[in-house]
């Protein structure tokens, strides 16, 4: 693979790249849309990733080619980089990683380059492809400008130069692809950014199928409109406890002031939230506050025109998939004889939880979790945001090939569509290792 993209390399820009940087996709084994609250979660890093090659140029200018030839060719002045919200390309990705790195600098006079992009991970399928994109551009401008950081700092910045897209991620994907090592799941924990090693059991193989319904966090409001249900909520149960509601903007925030345990939090949840959704008028109301406020200080700029909020449920998953994660911890490194078991109940329930509070499954995610189930999975769910993508699941190892066998002719051989792209959709995948930077030997 890099002596091919060295080739096209040469053939495109009529010399031989420099350096390279990779930087992997990830599955979150547990812990859904839990991260922006400020819970930790538990991802791998897989073995597919982005992959570029790269020439600093005499130039301010930056040139970015594709070997997928659907994505088209583009370059633009690195002293000018405009990252368009409206439609998220390819290449706006990669802007977002470079304009991190310039601004965390105040570089005036960056370095141009010639890169030449490979991607093996499905776009679009919640296994982290624009995350990984954005980190291998920072790294690559990182390297470019001869500039160096540690793997934790070059995760926050490519946490926050995410959101030039728009997305209001909270820094899992970015953390991985930087801190993932081979053989382990990471438990990430944020602020401080940490990581700790997770021995998954053996006996297991972690298999990703993916449904073949693309989703575009950037593209859509589903994802924003999660992010600040989970805002309101903290506010709404920071009120009604008497605490600072409006420096309080995650529902960690709340627990942590409380000092109360995560089951306790459920508890609040039921006796403060009613499970219909909150108008804006009753937000307002109950915050004491005038619409004019709510839409001025509280609600993002592409929130403006939603008018129903559903807090209970986000809340009651947020703080119920954030015990799950703890549990699941718990079980790795205690390692019961049961292990395997316990774990697949904690990502049936995940799956649940997703599906039923967090509504960002579709028909066909549960089918494909059914399915996974059906013949052999000890337990599946979805992973990334949802609404599409990818399940995953945890699949004895002796019964792998058997399992893979009859997933394909369940799922994917009953529809043309999916049939054509089998081969990428359906693989088991150990956990990979982090971003780098390699000279070519």
């Amino acid at each position: 693979r890099l002596q091919k993209l060295k080739e096209m390399f040469i053939s495109k820009f009529g010399s031989a790249p420099k350096f390279y940087a990779r930087a992997p996709g990830r599955v979150n084994l547990i812990g859904e849309h839990i991260d922006y609250c400020g819970y930790a979660v538990l991802p791998m890093a897989i073995e597919q990733d982005i992959l570029i090659a790269v020439e600093p140029a005499q130039t301010q200018v930056v040139q970015l080619a594709n070997t997928n030839s659907s994505y088209l060719d583009f370059s633009t002045s690195v002293n000018n980089i405009q990252i368009n919200k409206t439609k998220p390309q390819w290449h706006n990705y990669f802007l977002c990683g470079l304009k991190g790195i310039q601004e965390h600098f105040g570089l005036n006079n960056p370095t141009g380059m010639n890169c030449l992009l490979d991607g093996t991970i499905p776009p679009s399928s919640g296994l982290s492809s624009s995350s990984a994109l954005v980190c291998c551009a920072g790294l690559v401008t990182l390297r470019a400008n001869g500039k160096t950081l540690s793997k934790v700092e070059l995760a926050e910045i490519c946490t926050k130069s995410e959101r030039y897209i728009g997305t209001e991620g909270g820094g899992m994907d970015q953390s991985i692809s930087f801190l993932a090592e081979e053989g382990t799941a990471k438990l990430i924990e944020f602020s401080p950014l940490r990581a700790t090693d997770v021995r998954l059991p053996s006996g297991a193989t972690f298999v990703i199928a993916n449904s073949c319904v693309e989703m575009n966090k950037a593209a859509t409001s589903h994802y924003n409109i999660r992010v600040m249900e989970c805002r309101l909520a903290t506010k709404l149960l920071s009120k009604s406890k008497g605490l600072e509601w409006r420096k309080m903007l995650r529902l960690h925030d709340v627990q942590t002031k409380l000092g109360v345990s995560l089951e306790e939090m459920l508890t609040i949840v039921e006796e403060v939230l009613h499970p219909e959704p909150y108008s804006a008028e009753e937000i307002c109301k109950c915050l004491g506050i005038s619409l004019e406020e709510l839409h001025s200080h509280i609600l993002s700029q592409n929130m403006q025109d939603v008018s129903t909020f559903k807090l209970y449920q986000r809340a009651k998953h947020v703080y119920s998939e954030a015990a799950r994660v703890l549990e699941f911890q718990k079980i790795c490194s205690e390692a019961p004889a049961n292990a395997l078991q316990l774990l697949g109940e904690l990502m049936k329930q995940s799956h649940i939880s997703c599906r039923e509070m967090y509504e960002c499954s579709c028909p066909e995610l549960d089918r494909l979790v059914d399915i996974c189930l059906q013949f052999g999975a000890i337990g599946s769910r979805l992973t990334g945001a949802g609404w599409g993508g990818c399940t995953v699941s945890m699949v004895p190892t002796d019964k792998l090939s058997t399992f893979l066998k009859n997933v394909k002719k369940a799922y994917y051989q009953t529809d043309g569509q999916r049939l054509a792209v089998e081969n990428n959709s359906l693989f088991a995948t150990k956990p990979g290792r982090g971003a780098l930077v390699f000279v070519e030997a």
